[in-house]
């Protein structure tokens, strides 16, 4: 029975009881372990990326800043609508008219619709105020429908360090490349009041966590678009983990990479001829494009 067969382990085992009760030959092997790390690599083999500037990031606790009241940032990005189309908001799911029994804040009428300047869509103005106010609250403004973004989407990464350098071995289908490794790590600390449970602990299990690239044009690209995300506090944020269950812990933030350098066993490894141009259309979503370099 080979372990790296679809068959589950546990069924695998009690057919090899099963069959050796019946007198029946078993070879049992064991399943291939994934290929974490790279070998060893001293320090005068370590360089710099080609055409990045610097070798690491660090981010501090983050500090909420007195931007525009929530009212004046939906205003910025919309253009009221006097006469909305006969269609629903897909927000609150009602007709784009007066939402009924809804209270009027700062002038703003429950009447009035606002249409998103770059793609169009439109809203209830207090419903797109409810969501800008559930969210960061950061002076960006993300489309429910289409995620187009409006002004710099920040996170709710907590500090850490980011480090990134070039390390002589290659990944798998990328033979006649260096490799690029990132190194992210987030201490444990205290959540603050962008977090689920402002002053509460939280968790930072698997830190530091290496990540790879190959070292060629798109690489160095996503390399660069990641530190962007980085300093915009993107790449992790505090929440469940899908591993674990664990709560109010570090995880990662819809930016898939790769943890896994010489196999691809568990699915974050290598070959995987289509990652780089998946991780540059999840930066995109996330606002993060080469406009930004």
């Amino acid at each position: 029975l080979n372990g790296t067969g679809p068959v589950h382990p546990a069924l695998a085992g009690m057919t090899g009881i099963l069959m050796c009760a019946a007198g029946l030959p078993v070879c049992l092997t064991r399943a291939p372990k994934p290929i974490l790390h790279p070998p060893p690599v001293s320090k005068s083999d370590i360089k710099p990326v080609p055409g990045v500037n610097g070798i690491c990031r660090k981010t501090k606790k983050k500090q909420l800043k007195k931007s525009k009241t929530p009212e004046d940032v939906v205003r910025r990005y919309i253009q009221k609508v006097k006469n909305p189309p006969d269609e629903d908001c897909t927000i609150c799911m009602e007709r784009l008219g007066p939402p009924l029994g809804v209270l009027s804040p700062r002038g703003i009428k429950p009447e009035l619709v606002g249409k998103l300047g770059k793609c169009g869509h439109m809203y209830h103005l207090l419903c797109l105020l409810a969501m800008y106010n559930n969210g960061n609250k950061d002076g960006s403004l993300q489309c429910p429908t289409c995620k187009a973004i409006y002004g710099e989407k920040t996170g709710t990464q907590p500090p850490g360090k980011m480090e990134f350098h070039l390390i002589p071995h290659s990944l798998p289908g990328y033979t006649d490349s260096k490799t690029i490794r990132i190194v992210y790590d987030i201490p444990t600390g205290i959540q603050g009041p962008e977090h689920p449970n402002p002053g509460k602990k939280f968790t930072a299990r698997g830190f530091p966590r290496h990540c790879y690239l190959p070292d060629n044009e798109k690489g160095r690209k996503v390399l660069k678009l990641l530190i962007v995300a980085w300093d915009r506090r993107l790449i992790f944020t505090i929440g469940t983990s899908n591993t674990t269950g664990e709560s109010d812990t570090v995880v990662w933030n819809e930016i898939h990479h790769k943890t896994e350098f010489g196999s691809n066993l568990t699915g974050h490894g290598y070959p995987d001829p289509n990652y780089l141009d998946n991780v540059l259309a999840e930066l995109l979503a996330q606002g993060v494009s080469e406009a930004t370099l």
